[in-house]
Formats: C-alpha cells, sequence, structure tokens
C-alpha cells in the first residue's frame, strides 16, 4: 500500500456520473416523443419498437443518417446551441419521406471532450422537439467523452432515422413528363454550405452578434436559423394521392438534388421568377460575387422541398399544402431530357 489515491476515470477526463445525470434530465424530453410502436424509455442496452403497434402489415424499412456539418461552428461559438438538434433531425427525416417512408425513430450521437450537462441537455431537447414535430420518437443515442479529440466546448452530432412505408408505395413513382413542379419555402440556409457561409462572413468582416444585413436580428441569429421539417405535411400530400415524387434540397442544390428523383429520360424546366429570393441568399451572393449558376448548385435558394405532382391533382395538393401552412410556389414542369434547366432570374 503506497497511502495514495488511485486514478480513476474522472481523473481521465471522463464523468460517469455526468453522463448520467444527462440521462435524467432528458427522460421527459424523449418520453414527450413517444408514439404508437414505442416499446422501452432510456437506459437499456437497445431500444425496442414494434411496427406491427405502429400499425404495418407488409412494412419496408427505410434508414437514413445524416449531421448538421459546420453550422455547429457558429451554434459553438455563439452559445446558441438550443436548435441545432432540429437541423440533425430534420436532416434524416426530410430525407426520409422523400422516399415515402413515415419517420418512427429516431436515435442521435453526441461526442464531446468534457461533457456540459446544461449544455447537452439544451441540445438534445432541440433534437427531441425536432423529433415531435415530425412525429418520431426519440428512442436512444450515445453521450460520448473523449477528452483530447475536441477542444473546450466543442461537440459534434450524428444522427439515425428509420422509417417505414407499406410494400409497393415507395417513392419515386409513376414520374412523367407534365408534372407539375410545387417548391416548398425554406427557413433560409438549413443545414448545407456553412464553409462556404463562414467564409463569406469572414470576408464581410462581420461578428456574430453583429446585426444582421438582411434581417433583423444578429447575423449568428440569421445564419443558426433551424432547417424546415417537412414530414407531416408531405405525408398528408402523399396519402392525399398525385404525388410522384418528393426531393429534399440539401447539399447541391435544386440543380443536383431534383435530378435525383427523376427517371432516365427526363429533366426539369424551372422558371425562377416563380419564388422570391430570400435575403440572406442574395447578402450570401453579393458578398462573395457569386454566380447565379454557383448559388443554384450551392444551396436551396429558398425551396426546401420540391413535390413532383401529377398535373390533373396538382391543385389540390398546392391547396392541401398551403392549408397546411406551406408557402407554395409553382416552380415548374417535367419534361423530356436530362437535368434542370431554367428560364428567369432569381438574382
Amino acid at each position: 500500500m503506497t497511502g495514495k489515491n488511485g486514478l480513476t476515470y474522472a481523473d481521465a477526463g471522463v464523468d460517469i456520473d455526468a453522463g448520467n445525470t444527462l440521462v435524467e434530465r432528458i427522460k421527459p424530453a424523449a418520453k414527450r416523443t413517444a408514439r404508437s410502436g414505442v416499446m422501452a424509455g432510456l437506459g437499456g442496452f437497445g431500444a425496442l419498437f414494434d411496427l406491427k403497434g405502429a400499425g404495418y402489415t407488409d412494412p419496408i424499412l427505410v434508414a437514413a443518417t445524416d449531421g448538421v456539418g459546420t453550422k455547429l461552428r457558429i451554434a459553438i461559438d455563439t452559445g446558441n446551441v438550443d436548435t441545432v438538434g432540429i437541423d440533425l433531425v430534420a436532416m434524416c427525416v426530410n430525407d426520409l419521406v422523400c422516399q415515402g417512408a413515415e419517420p418512427l425513430f429516431f436515435l442521435d450521437y453526441f461526442a464531446t471532450g468534457k461533457l456540459d450537462v446544461d449544455s447537452a441537455a439544451r441540445i438534445i431537447n432541440g433534437i427531441a422537439k425536432g423529433c415531435e414535430d415530425s412525429g418520431c420518437a426519440l428512442i436512444g443515442g450515445e453521450t460520448a467523452e473523449m477528452p483530447g479529440m475536441y477542444e473546450a466546448g466543442d461537440f459534434d452530432l450524428a444522427g439515425f432515422a428509420v422509417g417505414a412505408m407499406e410494400r409497393g408505395t415507395d417513392l419515386p413513382a409513376g414520374v412523367k413528363a407534365g408534372d407539375v413542379l410545387l417548391g416548398l419555402g425554406s427557413n433560409g440556409v438549413h443545414s448545407n454550405g456553412y464553409s462556404f457561409v463562414r467564409k463569406v462572413v469572414e470576408m464581410s468582416g462581420l461578428a456574430w452578434d453583429d446585426k444582421a444585413p438582411f434581417a433583423d436580428e444578429t447575423l449568428g441569429e440569421a445564419l443558426l436559423a433551424p432547417t424546415r421539417l417537412y414530414v407531416k405535411q408531405a405525408l398528408a400530400a402523399v396519402r392525399a394521392g398525385g404525388v410522384h415524387a418528393l426531393a429534399h434540397i440539401t447539399g447541391g442544390g435544386l440543380t443536383e438534388n431534383l435530378p435525383r428523383v427523376l427517371p432516365e429520360g427526363l429533366g426539369a424546366q424551372i422558371d425562377l421568377s416563380s419564388w422570391e429570393l430570400p435575403a440572406v441568399f442574395r447578402w450570401l451572393a453579393e458578398t462573395a460575387n457569386m454566380e447565379e449558376a454557383e448559388l443554384l448548385k450551392t444551396f436551396n435558394s429558398g425551396i426546401g422541398m420540391i413535390v413532383v405532382a401529377d398535373a390533373e391533382q396538382a391543385d389540390d395538393l398546392e391547396a392541401l399544402l398551403l392549408a397546411a401552412g406551406e408557402s407554395v410556389s409553382r416552380m415548374g414542369t417535367v419534361v423530356e431530357g436530362e437535368g434542370v434547366s431554367y428560364t428567369g432570374n432569381l438574382l
């Protein structure tokens, strides 16, 4: 016996008690996301989900994973971490719904150098809010405290969503020339292109707490506007009939994402004058001296989701989406050919 205290895990920088405290803190938030099919609460080695209990008879599972990217850098630098969890959920579930699937449950991975329970709880509450607003249960996750891997205050997020659909109802399906493109408005930059955004902010000489040149809030607040969730309204449109495809407009913009849901031999014709370019994109483009073509293949440019609708049912679907609170633009049609062509101007 040396009489000296032995080395503990806490001495190495990992606080198991803090992790346990966090789990207890977030249990109420996770509980608010409960839905049919959930079988157990947080804390087990795995999370159980009952597909039959969720109402499915012959289900096909669909899975998606994503992160928030360097938008997290702005959240960390400003201390405004309350909505990046919504971004995390949205990036996953907005993809799932494009396959025709209903998101059922969500798992999150949160990694940091030293666990700050209050900050982590704010982040995970945001994740729970995103799940709640998309009808998806937060049924598990991982909090990893990894000293030496992250600088003080830094963290990273990853999300994993699983959804289901009845066999034979997957999208895209039946896309044809003449289909109408209904664009659903975005909430700003969403969660793509932030390495470019941060470079533009650096060029501008503005600080995160300066007033945004394009909004009545600070630059940091404006650029952290959370990604919109399109799940409930998109599923309502699909169930109403006439939806041939859905395209989530993420990295690659309209130019790269819309062709992903169009069959070989078909392209899209888009009228850029059919919607107003949000002020944040105009500021980014002007500050960076950005060409319109570059804008259209980098950002969502104000359109976060495109509904490819049967021409005969487009009016009814537009009315349904407007009633659900969507901003809807009739932005073009599916045409013979390849890729996306544009008329009119955004800038």
